[in-house]
């Protein structure tokens, strides 16, 4: 079977992230890309329109928090985990979650109803029954999930008390964020503890990215 476009590109990304998936992974996060291009002209989800450049500013730069999650996961222990991915828009990072961590539960909340239909009609694609798109707004909805995820969506304080009701015990945040955040941090509510700052390498990019982990204090 000959390789499709881009599959030598993100299999090398995958390479160097360390990570590892099955054949049918990476199919499924191909054909996830390919849903964006063939949606974005109706939905508008992304300003991204050369596949290349969806590839590492999107797809790569979203795997790169995959194996930080995945080690969260198992510190955890046990099945049946559930993610919140806030303000997910056409499902960066959360489709991507939902495809690298199949025993993961995965929601991608967004006030816009196209771009949460867009993830629904992901999912039936794709057969994920794991991942689920929600129109709403992320103050409505109530937990426990054992994550709740964010990338490039709005400044830390606003994240964390926008979606404090989906918390629940043991419950961490995990924000996506370019360089080091240092007003936001400094401007986080006293009752949200910072218990790490974890420093991303995005494969091809030449870019800071981090994740800010943040547990209710």
């Amino acid at each position: 079977m000959s390789a499709r476009p881009h599959e030598a590109a993100l299999r090398a990304g995958l390479n160097t992230l360390g990570l590892t998936l099955s054949d049918g992974q990476v199919g499924h996060l191909l054909d996830y890309m390919a849903l964006i291009q063939k949606w974005n002209k109706v939905y508008n989800l992304t300003s991204v329109r050369d596949p290349a450049e969806m590839l590492n500013l999107h797809l790569l730069d979203s795997l790169a928090a995959v194996p930080p999650l995945q080690r969260h996961l198992a510190s955890l222990g046990g099945a049946g985990r559930r993610l919140l991915d806030v303000g997910s828009g056409g499902g960066l990072p959360g489709v991507v979650f939902a495809i690298c961590c199949p025993e993961l539960a995965v929601s991608c909340v967004d006030t816009v109803a196209k771009k949460a239909a867009f993830v629904q009609q992901v999912a039936v694609e794709l057969k994920l029954p794991n991942l689920r798109g929600v129109h709403a707004r992320v103050e409505n909805l109530t937990g426990p999930f054992d994550v709740v995820s964010c990338r490039a969506f709005a400044s830390l304080p606003d994240f964390v008390t926008w979606s404090r009701a989906a918390m629940g015990e043991g419950s961490v945040w995990l924000a996506m964020k370019a360089k080091h955040p240092a007003e936001e941090l400094a401007a986080l509510p006293a009752d949200v503890a910072v218990f790490h700052v974890e420093q991303l390498q995005v494969p091809t990019l030449e870019v800071e990215r981090c994740i800010i982990w943040m547990k209710p204090a």
